[in-house]
């Protein structure tokens, strides 16, 4: 049996701390077009996501972070992949929704909630685009969150919220809105993050509830060995950390990877190809 992943638990839940996620299924690289374009290629149907998935619940990687309303083919994935390996997957749906403050838009929001969770959505994280309209820095609120919220709930999911505005958790934690968990950037880079890496740090640690971190690797910029040893280094115990990965072979590694920065030990990866293998840096002789 393969070595299982730690857990953590957000709102009564258990999930795994390390959750898979999905840009480099979908094909949003940050990186150019024709990265976008070759990951759409090479994951345009489940087929090529299914060998992924089953490596990650081979070692108790359960939880799974996505826009599935916009991602028909990792949907599918995540269905092919419960019924050959008999383990359900918790699902965090990042649905965009109409925020407009009138009635025709309050509905709209509530069918794309209701379709989360017929998509089998256990997590429902309002994605930034939508959240970040309704912040009120002047006030230090989030405005009509509530009404969200309470749909979430209606719906019979567990609600949270991204923020990439890390203005997001301080409201959200002040004002006691009804959630139970955040997405927020974190990386060793900075990448993507408005404020300082350690800023972004103190407000993790001092968050409410547990933090789902993202961009561990800086979209490819720092390799899984510096990105993963970084998070789950300077994370609690309670946090998360999602890692996107190409192929099954990727996700071998990262998990290796991060299952020895959590045990502080050196992972188990074979040495990098080389023209010339017999290199002392390469522990071989020259």
């Amino acid at each position: 049996m393969n070595e299982q992943f730690p857990r953590t638990e957000v709102g009564g839940r258990s999930l795994s701390r390390m959750i898979i996620g999905t840009n480099w299924l979908a094909g949003w690289s940050h990186r150019s077009p024709a990265a976008d374009a070759m990951i759409r290629e090479k994951h345009a149907t489940p087929d090529s996501i299914l060998p992924m998935l089953e490596i990650f619940l081979s070692h108790g990687i359960d939880t799974m972070m996505a826009p599935f309303g916009q991602t028909p083919a990792i949907l599918e994935a995540v269905r092919r992949a419960e019924e050959r390996t008999g383990h359900a997957m918790i699902l965090v749906d990042t649905p965009s929704i109409n925020v407009d403050d009138n009635a025709d838009a309050r509905r709209q929001a509530e069918e794309t909630i209701r379709t989360s969770a017929r998509n089998g959505a256990t997590f429902c994280l309002l994605h930034h685009t939508s959240v970040e309209q309704l912040v009120d820095k002047n006030r230090g609120i989030i405005r009509r969150l509530d009404d969200y919220t309470r749909m979430i709930r209606d719906a019979g999911m567990i609600p949270g919220l991204s923020a990439h505005m890390p203005e997001i958790v301080v409201y959200s934690d002040a004002n006691g809105y009804d959630v139970e968990t955040y997405i927020q950037i974190y990386n060793c880079m900075g990448f993507l993050m408005q404020v300082e890496v350690e800023t972004v740090n103190k407000i993790i640690r001092e968050a409410k509830k547990p933090v789902m971190t993202i961009k561990s690797m800086a979209a490819g910029r720092c390799t899984p060995f510096v990105g993963l040893n970084f998070s789950y280094a300077t994370l609690r115990d309670c946090d998360m950390v999602t890692v996107g990965c190409f192929d099954a072979r990727e996700a071998e590694e990262d998990i290796e990877i991060a299952l020895a920065a959590l045990a502080r030990r050196a992972p188990r990866l074979a040495v990098r190809s080389s023209p010339n293998q017999k290199q002392a840096a390469f522990g071989g002789r020259s």
